[in-house]
Protein backbone atom coordinates (compact mmCIF):
# COMPACT_ATOMS: atom_id res chain seq x y z
CA UNK A 1 0.00 0.00 0.00
CA UNK A 2 1.27 3.48 -0.81
CA UNK A 3 0.70 6.71 1.02
CA UNK A 4 0.78 10.17 -0.52
CA UNK A 5 2.83 12.83 1.22
CA UNK A 6 3.69 16.48 0.81
CA UNK A 7 7.16 17.68 1.71
CA UNK A 8 7.29 21.31 2.83
CA UNK A 9 10.76 22.79 2.46
CA UNK A 10 11.53 25.85 4.55
CA UNK A 11 13.37 28.89 3.25
CA UNK A 12 14.43 27.89 -0.26
CA UNK A 13 14.48 30.04 -3.40
CA UNK A 14 13.97 33.23 -1.40
CA UNK A 15 15.75 36.30 -2.73
CA UNK A 16 18.05 34.22 -4.92
CA UNK A 17 19.50 32.27 -1.99
CA UNK A 18 19.44 28.54 -1.29
CA UNK A 19 18.34 27.68 -4.81
CA UNK A 20 16.58 24.37 -5.30
CA UNK A 21 15.22 24.09 -8.84
CA UNK A 22 11.96 22.17 -8.82
CA UNK A 23 13.02 19.88 -11.71
CA UNK A 24 16.14 18.92 -9.74
CA UNK A 25 14.04 18.36 -6.61
CA UNK A 26 11.70 16.04 -8.53
CA UNK A 27 14.67 14.08 -9.86
CA UNK A 28 16.16 13.86 -6.37
CA UNK A 29 12.92 12.52 -4.87
CA UNK A 30 12.51 10.01 -7.70
CA UNK A 31 16.08 8.88 -6.99
CA UNK A 32 15.01 8.13 -3.41
CA UNK A 33 12.44 5.74 -4.85
CA UNK A 34 9.40 7.98 -4.41
CA UNK A 35 6.66 7.75 -7.03
CA UNK A 36 4.22 10.20 -8.60
CA UNK A 37 6.55 13.11 -7.76
CA UNK A 38 5.19 16.58 -8.46
CA UNK A 39 6.11 20.04 -7.22
CA UNK A 40 4.08 23.18 -6.61
CA UNK A 41 5.50 26.68 -7.05
CA UNK A 42 9.16 27.50 -6.48
CA UNK A 43 8.83 27.95 -2.73
CA UNK A 44 9.30 24.33 -1.77
CA UNK A 45 6.37 21.98 -1.96
CA UNK A 46 6.69 18.47 -3.35
CA UNK A 47 4.11 15.72 -3.45
CA UNK A 48 5.03 12.05 -3.79
CA UNK A 49 3.88 8.54 -2.99
CA UNK A 50 5.76 5.75 -1.28
CA UNK A 51 5.12 2.87 1.07
CA UNK A 52 3.72 4.04 4.38
CA UNK A 53 6.43 5.30 6.69
CA UNK A 54 7.16 7.61 9.58
CA UNK A 55 6.81 11.25 8.52
CA UNK A 56 9.83 12.36 10.56
CA UNK A 57 12.00 9.61 9.05
CA UNK A 58 10.91 10.58 5.54
CA UNK A 59 11.57 14.27 6.27
CA UNK A 60 15.04 13.40 7.51
CA UNK A 61 15.74 11.33 4.42
CA UNK A 62 14.64 14.18 2.14
CA UNK A 63 16.65 16.77 4.13
CA UNK A 64 19.83 14.64 4.01
CA UNK A 65 19.43 14.07 0.26
CA UNK A 66 18.98 17.80 -0.35
CA UNK A 67 22.06 18.63 1.70
CA UNK A 68 24.17 16.03 -0.15
CA UNK A 69 22.93 17.17 -3.56
CA UNK A 70 22.71 20.97 -3.16
CA UNK A 71 25.36 21.51 -0.47
CA UNK A 72 23.23 23.22 2.17
CA UNK A 73 20.76 22.17 4.83
CA UNK A 74 17.02 22.67 4.46
CA UNK A 75 14.38 22.11 7.12
CA UNK A 76 11.71 19.72 5.85
CA UNK A 77 8.29 18.80 7.21
CA UNK A 78 6.46 15.84 5.68
CA UNK A 79 2.71 15.32 6.11
CA UNK A 80 0.30 12.86 4.54
CA UNK A 81 -2.92 13.67 2.70
CA UNK A 82 -5.18 12.87 5.66
CA UNK A 83 -3.35 15.35 7.88
CA UNK A 84 -3.32 18.10 5.25
CA UNK A 85 -7.03 17.63 4.64
CA UNK A 86 -7.76 17.67 8.38
CA UNK A 87 -5.83 20.93 8.83
CA UNK A 88 -7.73 22.59 5.98
CA UNK A 89 -11.05 21.30 7.34
CA UNK A 90 -10.35 22.52 10.87
CA UNK A 91 -9.68 26.13 9.90
CA UNK A 92 -11.27 28.30 12.61
CA UNK A 93 -11.60 31.31 10.29
CA UNK A 94 -14.17 31.79 7.49
CA UNK A 95 -11.71 30.79 4.74
CA UNK A 96 -14.28 30.88 1.93
CA UNK A 97 -14.92 34.57 2.60
CA UNK A 98 -11.27 35.63 2.80
CA UNK A 99 -8.56 36.34 0.26
CA UNK A 100 -5.75 33.78 0.25
CA UNK A 101 -3.24 36.48 1.26
CA UNK A 102 -5.22 37.02 4.48
CA UNK A 103 -5.11 33.45 5.77
CA UNK A 104 -2.01 31.38 6.47
CA UNK A 105 -1.11 28.11 8.13
CA UNK A 106 2.18 27.55 9.88
CA UNK A 107 3.01 23.86 10.00
CA UNK A 108 5.14 22.74 12.95
CA UNK A 109 7.34 19.66 13.16
CA UNK A 110 5.80 18.70 16.52
CA UNK A 111 2.88 19.66 18.76
CA UNK A 112 3.17 23.15 20.23
CA UNK A 113 2.13 23.86 23.80
CA UNK A 114 -0.17 26.88 24.17
CA UNK A 115 2.07 28.33 26.89
CA UNK A 116 4.64 29.23 24.19
CA UNK A 117 2.19 31.96 23.14
CA UNK A 118 1.49 33.28 26.64
CA UNK A 119 3.54 36.44 26.10
CA UNK A 120 1.62 37.49 23.00
CA UNK A 121 -1.15 40.00 23.66
CA UNK A 122 -3.77 39.01 21.08
CA UNK A 123 -5.90 42.10 21.74
CA UNK A 124 -2.98 44.38 20.89
CA UNK A 125 -2.82 42.92 17.36
CA UNK A 126 -6.51 42.97 16.43
CA UNK A 127 -7.94 42.59 13.86
CA UNK A 128 -5.15 40.04 13.30
CA UNK A 129 -5.78 36.76 15.09
CA UNK A 130 -4.26 33.30 15.46
CA UNK A 131 -5.49 29.91 16.62
CA UNK A 132 -3.62 26.70 17.36
CA UNK A 133 -4.46 23.44 15.64
CA UNK A 134 -2.85 20.01 15.39
CA UNK A 135 0.85 20.82 14.81
CA UNK A 136 -0.40 23.90 12.99
CA UNK A 137 -1.17 27.54 13.62
CA UNK A 138 -3.80 29.46 11.69
CA UNK A 139 -3.13 33.17 11.18
CA UNK A 140 -5.68 35.68 9.97
CA UNK A 141 -3.80 38.76 8.75
CA UNK A 142 -6.23 41.06 6.89
CA UNK A 143 -3.41 43.17 5.39
CA UNK A 144 -1.31 40.16 4.39
CA UNK A 145 1.63 38.36 5.96
CA UNK A 146 4.22 40.94 4.92
CA UNK A 147 2.49 43.68 6.94
CA UNK A 148 1.55 41.50 9.91
CA UNK A 149 2.93 42.54 13.29
CA UNK A 150 1.40 39.42 14.81
CA UNK A 151 3.26 37.15 12.36
CA UNK A 152 6.50 38.70 13.59
CA UNK A 153 5.58 37.88 17.20
CA UNK A 154 4.57 34.32 16.27
CA UNK A 155 7.93 33.62 14.65
CA UNK A 156 10.03 34.67 17.66
CA UNK A 157 12.43 32.08 19.11
CA UNK A 158 10.38 31.62 22.30
CA UNK A 159 7.57 30.28 20.10
CA UNK A 160 9.55 28.27 17.56
CA UNK A 161 12.59 27.12 19.56
CA UNK A 162 13.33 23.45 18.94
CA UNK A 163 10.77 23.22 16.13
CA UNK A 164 10.71 23.43 12.39
CA UNK A 165 8.04 25.93 11.38
CA UNK A 166 7.06 26.82 7.83
CA UNK A 167 4.15 28.96 6.68
CA UNK A 168 1.94 28.63 3.61
CA UNK A 169 -0.87 30.85 2.34
CA UNK A 170 -4.37 29.46 2.08
CA UNK A 171 -4.16 28.83 -1.69
CA UNK A 172 -1.12 26.61 -1.14
CA UNK A 173 -2.80 24.83 1.79
CA UNK A 174 -5.74 23.92 -0.46
CA UNK A 175 -3.52 23.06 -3.43
CA UNK A 176 -1.54 20.57 -1.35
CA UNK A 177 -4.77 18.90 -0.22
CA UNK A 178 -5.85 18.66 -3.85
CA UNK A 179 -2.49 17.39 -5.10
CA UNK A 180 -2.19 14.72 -2.42
CA UNK A 181 -5.81 13.67 -2.92
CA UNK A 182 -5.26 13.16 -6.62
CA UNK A 183 -2.15 11.09 -6.05
CA UNK A 184 -3.84 9.10 -3.28
CA UNK A 185 -6.79 8.25 -5.52
CA UNK A 186 -4.46 7.29 -8.37
CA UNK A 187 -2.41 5.08 -6.05
CA UNK A 188 -5.46 3.48 -4.43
Amino acid sequence: MTTTYAALLRGINVGGARKVPMAALRTLLEGLGYGDVRTHLQSGQAVFSRGHGDEEDIAGEVARAIERHFGFGVDVIVRDHAYLEAVAGACPFPAAGLEARQLHVTYFSAPVAPDRFAGIDGAAHLPEEFRLGDRALYLYAPDGLGRSRLADQLSRPRVTEGLIATTRNWNTVLKLVEMTRGATEAAG
